[in-house]
């Protein structure tokens, strides 16, 4: 009797990846000043749709898959720019006083860099580039975080410009994985998996 094969799926780490990179390079400019403020209204539209969206469907076809990592992170990120968007159309539109809320939205990006934190640890079992993502995406939100809580301009500052190398590198690693896939090969490095 014939084996029966196992169906192949793609992997879908590439399109979180992309969802996530851009739309934290494109926050990441306005935090950094290099973009102005008002252009976080250009970003809700792609919070939604790309950066929220497209890595929660990559999160779950990740658990189709069975890659626990990727299921956490993309559903957990993609919730993440959900609740951006979120809080800056209703806080935006009044329907949110966010007015007294600073310091516990300065706590809430506290919070997402402890998660990313203990997302990291567990990199050091994957690809390098995976590392680098989640080592600078908890020391943004550190920054980010603590910037504002402290009312200290220059840790937000920061935090904006390590964003913006950290969505970077998350491009990075999705046209790194797009492109070896399709070659069939290591065409552009990721950095060897530890452990092997």
């Amino acid at each position: 009797m014939a084996e029966e094969s196992k169906p192949v799926f793609a992997n879908p780490a590439p399109l979180g990846l992309v969802g996530f990179g851009l739309t934290t390079v494109m926050l990441s400019l306005i935090n950094a000043g290099v973009l102005p403020k008002g252009g976080e209204q250009v970003v809700l539209p792609l919070a939604f749709a790309y950066g929220g969206l497209i890595q929660m469907l990559a999160g779950l076809l990740e658990f189709r898959t069975g890659n626990t990592f990727g299921q956490v992170a993309f559903l957990s990120y993609g919730a993440f720019w959900w609740w951006f968007a979120l809080l800056i159309l209703l806080g935006g539109h009044g329907v949110l006083d966010l007015s007294q809320a600073g310091s516990t939205i300065a706590v809430t990006l506290i919070g997402w860099g402890v998660f990313t934190l203990y997302m990291w640890v567990a990199t050091f079992r994957l690809i390098k580039a995976l590392w680098w993502v989640f080592l600078t995406l908890w020391i943004t939100f550190f920054l980010l975080g603590f910037g504002a809580l402290l009312g200290v301009h220059g840790l937000s500052l920061a935090g904006g410009w390590l964003g913006l190398v950290c969505g970077l590198l998350a491009m990075y690693t999705s046209f790194a994985l797009v492109t070896n896939s399709v070659f069939g090969r290591t065409v552009v490095p990721v950095g060897a998996r530890s452990g092997g």
